[in-house]
């Protein structure tokens, strides 16, 4: 496990430094039109003549940032919110846990076209349907790990002491349920990874030009088997990436992989 912190370092240094050795991203090269893998350009070129390991490395700084914003944000909240609701003895906290149900069946999909159709397709549009379902499973594990925890003989221990209730939540059982929420955080953060190139893709979240994976992948589909390093090789980042981020949640869940 000590591995990824450094591996995670080592990554994020990476995409400091490249950009100082790559051509610019969005800089066209007509003469060098949808050209293969070669020693000037290490993963070819796309439709416009752009350097397509300059845009995978100015990509990675949008899809990543906008994936762990987005995390973060829905984590905050929907920890807030499953802490209240498993807290919550009376109808409350069943509100909180059925609007959490009912959000979580409706499609990501229809709030990035309702938020596009309101603010326009791009970076906005697309934090608002993220973080509009992504928070309910967030609040569904924290409410179920908040509920468990509270009935333990530790919490009545520390209430008997003369602890409010208040001060339990945010000392006691915010400490002990925060292991099993970080991993659920790193499997989150690969579906909202795929969530973010996804919408992209459909044209609701970030647009081109702008160097972002899903948006890349639906630029160069149309040159798939002329040239399918363009899309081959935003579409195996978002694959591994997501790969790499659910095992970590795994392991730090206890459930290896």
């Amino acid at each position: 496990m000590r591995r990824w912190p450094v591996a995670c370092a080592a990554a994020a240094g990476v995409l400091v430094v490249l950009p100082f050795l790559l051509p610019h991203p969005d800089v066209p090269d007509f003469a060098a039109i949808l050209a293969p893998p070669s020693a000037a350009h290490p993963l070819g070129t796309d439709q416009l003549g752009r350097d397509v390991a300059a845009r995978m490395v100015a990509g990675a700084r949008l899809t990543l940032g906008l994936s762990v914003a987005a995390v973060l944000l829905t984590g905050l909240f929907g920890v807030a919110v499953g802490l209240l609701a498993g807290a919550s003895k009376g109808p409350f906290g069943a509100v909180l846990v059925r609007t959490a149900d009912l959000l979580a069946a409706l499609p990501t999909v229809l709030f990035g076209l309702l938020a596009a159709v309101v603010l326009g397709p791009g970076v906005p549009a697309l934090l608002v349907a993220v973080c509009a379902v992504g928070w309910t499973p967030f609040a569904r594990q924290a409410h179920l790990l908040t509920v468990r925890e509270t009935g333990r003989e530790y919490v009545e221990g520390v209430v008997a002491l003369g602890a409010t209730r208040a001060r339990v939540l945010a000392v006691h059982v915010s400490r002990n349920i925060a292991p099993p929420l970080v991993a659920h955080a790193c499997l989150r953060f690969a579906s909202t990874l795929l969530t973010v190139s996804g919408l992209s893709f459909l044209g609701l979240g970030v647009q081109p030009p702008t160097a972002e994976w899903g948006a890349m992948v639906a630029e160069g589909r149309e040159y798939l088997f002329a040239a399918p390093h363009v899309v081959l090789v935003p579409s195996v980042a978002v694959v591994l990436t997501a790969a790499a981020a659910t095992v970590l949640g795994r392991r730090l869940s206890g459930g290896g992989g």
